[in-house]
Order: C-alpha cells, then structure tokens, then sequence
C-alpha cells in the first residue's frame, strides 16, 4: 500500500514510517522543511514538501495515495486555539480528497471524552466538535465520513508514548524537577496517565491501517493510568531528587504549560483495541524507560 504519512519525520511518525516500510508498504511523508525531508528520506520513504497551513499540498499528498495516516499536529501552546483549527481545515480538505475511494484514512486523536467514573473505552465519543474545539474537533470530523466512502479510524494515544529519545510531556517532566531540584505532582497525586511505548503505538498504527473498519476508534494504550505522584517519584528517583507536592493553583507557576496537562485524570482501556487488531504491548513501560535513562542521565550538571 502506498501511505501518506503526515508528521513522519516526528517522534511517533518516525516509527510508523519504519513499521510500515518493515512490512512492505511504501510511504510518502510529508516534510515540511530541508530537515524533515532528509529524515523522511534517510529512512527509505519519499519526501512530500508541505505543511498543515498548505492545503493544496496536503490535497496532492492524498491524491497520491492508498491510504493516509495523519499525524501531524502544531503543538503550538501559545495559540492552542489556533493550533485546532489549522487541524480542522487540513482534516476536512484531506476528507474531501479521499472520499468516495473507500481507502484507509487514519488520524491521531487524543482520549479525553469527558467520562471520569470509569476508563475510557473506545466506544465513548470524543465531545469535541467544530474548529474551535479539542484539536478542532477533527476526530468526529473524520469519523463522520465514515459512511461517506473513508475507511475513517481514530487513533487515541495515551498522555506519554515513550521510548529512548522522547522529547514529549515526560521529558518536560523531567525538565522541570531539574529546575526545581525536586519532582513534583499536582495536589495528591492520584491523577493518573495512560503509556505506551513507541514500537508497540506503531505497530498498533500499522495493524489498524491493515484492518480497522470503517469508524473504529482503537487505543494506543498498554499501561491503563500511572498515578502522577508514581510518575514524579520515578523522574524523581532517577535523578536522586525529592519528590514533592504541589498545590493545584500553584500547578501552572510551578510546571509552566504542562501543569495543565499533568493536573488531568485520564484513564484508558485497551480490551477492545487488543481484540479487533490482535494487538498486544512488548515494549518497556514508563518507568522502565524512566530508570533507564530515556529522559536524562543520572546525575545532574552542577
């Protein structure tokens, strides 16, 4: 199959891209710089100049191809809003596309649904609609072609896919307990997180683009919800730092950005996801990655 892959020179589109080589596909990326398109390239894909504000590069992308996995997400927290509805406009074009072909097209999602009583499931709709909601609403966006001729999947990835070289909400984590000389986690810490590691998320992106039908919502999720105060104690122990308390109107003075994100309970389940694509996690966990160093060395700088 030939793949469009938006965000295939990124942290979880990298290994896509590998996987899906690995297995016999080809894949076009879409780079956006001189950088990225060497990336794509040193990997054996083709590079596809454009960005998520080129829409007609994007169109041509899609024209092209078999099937589409959209990645590419502007983690521009100064303007989160405008950030979304760049997403909405480049989804509902790359749509417009591909509808009527029946060909796979897939887009990263999140898993905030608005359900705290219980794990999410894959059954829970996402609440976001319209541009200027979550991400721009783009995972109904999608979803609602799937009756239109788009074999449409949302792919819910956990808080942290992580792995050696992650730069992510982890690694920010991480940074942050540098700068204060202690880990810390919002009020009591019983907010938990969903993980996954990077090769078990591509792999489950490879089978969902093989096999997910039409409207699917599957979870890259292997380890359901890790308590934050577990997190920041594991940041914590590696860096031979304290971990401490801090009181959730101080969350945002203390993490900057990610206090938003880190003071959030999500808890996901991934029963159904294993059950339609046949997919079970190998890679390491969270803290195993935390303990071997993925996100900083053991000892700090003086």
């Amino acid at each position: 199959m030939r793949v469009f892959v938006t965000g295939a020179s990124g942290w979880i589109g990298s290994a896509v891209t590998e996987e899906l080589l690995a297995h016999g596909h080809k894949v076009v990326g879409l780079a956006r710089s001189d950088e990225a398109a060497a990336a794509v390239e040193a990997r054996g894909a083709t590079a596809h100049r454009g960005s998520l504000h080129d829409l007609d590069s994007l169109a041509a992308g899609v024209a092209g191809a078999d099937g589409v996995i959209h990645l590419a997400f502007n983690h521009d927290f100064s303007d989160y809003a405008g950030a979304g509805r760049t997403e909405h406009a480049a989804v509902r074009r790359m749509l417009d596309t591909i509808e009527g072909g029946d060909r796979p097209f897939l887009l990263a999602s999140g898993l905030a649904s608005g359900v705290s009583s219980r794990p999410v499931t894959e059954d829970d709709e996402s609440p976001f609609r319209g541009a200027d909601s979550m991400r721009g609403g783009s995972e109904n966006l999608a979803l609602d072609h799937a009756g239109r001729g788009v074999r449409a999947v949302a792919l819910r990835f956990a808080a942290s896919v992580h792995g050696m070289g992650d730069h992510g909400f982890v690694a920010r984590l991480t940074e942050v307990a540098k700068e204060h000389g202690a880990s810390a986690y919002v009020g009591d810490g019983s907010t938990r997180w969903p993980a996954v590691h990077r090769t078990d998320a591509a792999r489950l992106v490879r089978l969902a683009l093989e096999k997910a039908p039409a409207g699917s919502r599957v979870h890259a999720v292997a380890e359901e919800g890790l308590r934050s105060r577990d997190i920041a104690a594991a940041i914590g122990d590696h860096l031979g730092l304290p971990t401490v308390s801090v009181a959730p109107e101080d969350a945002d003075a203390h993490f900057g950005w990610i206090g938003r994100f880190f003071g959030l309970d999500i808890v996901a389940s991934n029963a159904r996801t294993r059950e339609l694509l046949g997919w079970e996690p190998t890679g390491p966990t969270l803290f195993e990655d935390i303990a071997a160093g993925a996100y900083a060395p053991a000892e700090l700088p003086e």
